[in-house]
């Protein structure tokens, strides 16, 4: 979907890949920008940046919303429809992070935290801003899930089940809306490692850390060119091939010891508050 003219709302959007794809889609001409972030000061600062940049081009926007909590998103999507009119693109960006603790040693409140944030917020989000997209038969959702949604990364169970929730999701509303020759689209993205602060402390062997501007970029280039899936870098396309013909031991050992992704967690500290 076209960015350039068009009104985006995004979760998430004070700090991290959510600010820099909003600062992106100004520089490319959308008409109006959206930012949805629970922390009241980021919101002041970050719209505050983009209105100085925009310089009257591009209407900037910004609710305190908290995506995890229903009455939040409804109130926040009804103040957003009557400043801008519709949302043209939503792009579910807000996740967090609790710790690299293994899942026995989780709090109960800790899972329900993540599965709540990274997975049933962006659906609660979906719900209230999807069904007038499908009345107007146009918009486009971008949901941002995690290369840890298709391998089962040790010291961040609950985090992995949200995203591979978020995955499995995003894909059957692309299957239901081809099915009822519907022009919504959907886009699910799963990336590495992002070098935002929030996996402070990650060690990568093999594979980099994400730079967060080119990782930005290439996001909004998958809405442009509505590309139903996209995997970042590109080979975790074929992580679910591998370990579709690979023996579980095998894959264990290539990925997970000689590739070391199964102790990229192991240092892990997260964004420092």
């Amino acid at each position: 979907m076209e960015i350039k003219g068009s009104n985006l709302l995004i979760t998430g959007g004070a700090s991290g890949i959510g600010r820099l794809m909003g600062l992106q889609a100004m520089e490319k001409g959308a008409a109006n920008i959206i930012i949805w972030d629970i922390n009241d000061k980021a919101i002041e600062i970050v719209t505050g940046e983009f209105k100085a940049l925009a310089d009257g081009k591009t209407g900037i926007y910004g609710f305190r919303t908290d995506v995890g909590d229903v009455e939040s998103v409804n109130k926040s999507y009804a103040a957003s429809v009557k400043a801008v009119g519709k949302i043209d693109i939503l792009i579910n960006c807000a996740g967090i992070v609790t710790s690299n603790k293994i899942f026995a040693e989780n709090s109960a409140q800790e899972v329900e935290r993540t599965m709540r944030i990274n997975s049933i917020a962006p659906m609660q989000v979906a719900l209230a801003i999807l069904p007038d997209m499908i009345a107007r038969n146009s918009g486009h959702i971008c949901n941002i899930a995690s290369a840890a949604g298709m391998i089962s990364n040790p010291r961040m169970a609950a985090y992995a089940a949200s995203k591979w929730a978020v995955i499995g999701w995003s894909d059957s509303v692309r299957i239901e809306l081809k099915e009822i020759k519907s022009k919504v689209r959907i886009t699910t993205v799963a990336p590495y490692y992002i070098n935002t602060g929030m996996f402070d402390g990650v060690q990568s062997k093999i594979f980099p850390i994400l730079d967060p501007i080119k990782t930005s970029k290439k996001i909004l280039k998958a809405i442009e060119k509505d590309v139903d899936f996209k995997g970042i870098p590109f080979p975790f396309h074929f992580i679910r091939f591998w370990q579709g013909v690979l023996p579980t031991r095998f894959f264990d050992w290539f990925f997970g010891q000689v590739f070391g992704i199964y102790h990229t967690m192991d240092h892990f500290t997260g964004r420092k508050k």
